[in-house]
């Protein structure tokens, strides 16, 4: 089984951080991905960050490297140089989000959500780029109910992008249930399933918590009777996922989009099972 996959990485902080993107990006490298898309960071953080990264993984990696965009606390104008910025760079494709107001500051932006920007973006740049959008299988934490977060993913959608990447989930019929209903709402793009692998469990935790992702009970569970055995721990995680992606490909996903944190190894011992 050969699926398609692309890897999602964040702007490094530190040198030391800088030197783990390196060694993460020159192992994935081997992996060929279709492309590499790059983050804003944790909360929104790294906004001057993420153009950096990208030119670096075109010009030193030879990826196809695709910024992820935000809206939230910027301006238009703002927003109109980041795109030239990343044409000027060879960029072709975008991931368009709402994202988190970055810290630090208090105004919202002048586009308040996802669907705005998608339109902005064709609004400024036509066609140039194949505009990817996120959306949530188990609902995005802030959607009032299940139906309202469907109707704000075909809005977006509808604004122009092309593609949609998940939220990572780790129960395969919230996917194939989402894509149905996306299906009869009148979706018919790509949506790609997002894939978090399992480096460290109280740290996922903490993510899903906060982004609304379900890790099932019987999951948790298991890893809690491993204890200290972390090899034991990592070779059920990269089971698990990789158990997933099978069911994913196998049920018509059209690409595998995985959640790196900068880390080759639990990505790595996934896609090893899968090839």
């Amino acid at each position: 089984m050969t699926p398609a996959i692309s890897f999602e990485f964040y702007p490094p902080k530190t040198d030391e951080q800088r030197v783990q993107l390196d060694r993460t990006a020159r192992k994935l490298k081997a992996w060929t991905p279709d492309f590499v898309s790059v983050t804003f960071g944790a909360g929104g953080s790294t906004l001057s960050y993420t153009p950096d990264v990208v030119r670096e993984l075109r010009e030193t990696h030879g990826f196809d490297s695709v910024p992820h965009l935000s809206c939230m606390g910027g301006t238009r104008e703002e927003i109109r140089e980041l795109l030239r910025l990343y044409r000027a760079l060879g960029c072709t494709q975008l991931v368009a989000l709402r994202g988190d107001l970055p810290s630090g500051m208090a105004r919202m932006g002048d586009l308040r959500y996802a669907g705005d920007l998608v339109s902005f973006i064709r609004q400024e740049q036509g066609d140039h780029f194949r505009i990817h959008v996120g959306c949530y299988p188990e609902m995005h934490p802030q959607a009032e109910d299940a139906l309202a977060d469907l109707a704000h993913f075909k809005a977006k959608m509808d604004a122009g992008a092309d593609a949609a990447i998940t939220q990572y989930f780790y129960n395969a019929d919230a996917y194939f249930h989402f894509v149905e209903q996306a299906r009869r709402a009148g979706v018919d793009a790509p949506i790609i399933p997002g894939i978090m692998p399992i480096s460290n469990f109280s740290q996922l935790k903490r993510f899903s918590d906060a982004c609304g992702a379900e890790i099932p009970r019987w999951i948790g569970k298991r890893m809690a009777a491993f204890g200290d055995d972390a090899d034991s721990i990592r070779e059920f995680a990269a089971d698990l996922v990789a158990r997933m992606c099978e069911r994913l490909v196998a049920g018509g996903a059209p690409e595998l989009h995985f959640y790196t944190l900068n880390l080759a190894k639990p990505t790595e011992a996934v896609l090893s099972r899968l090839r």
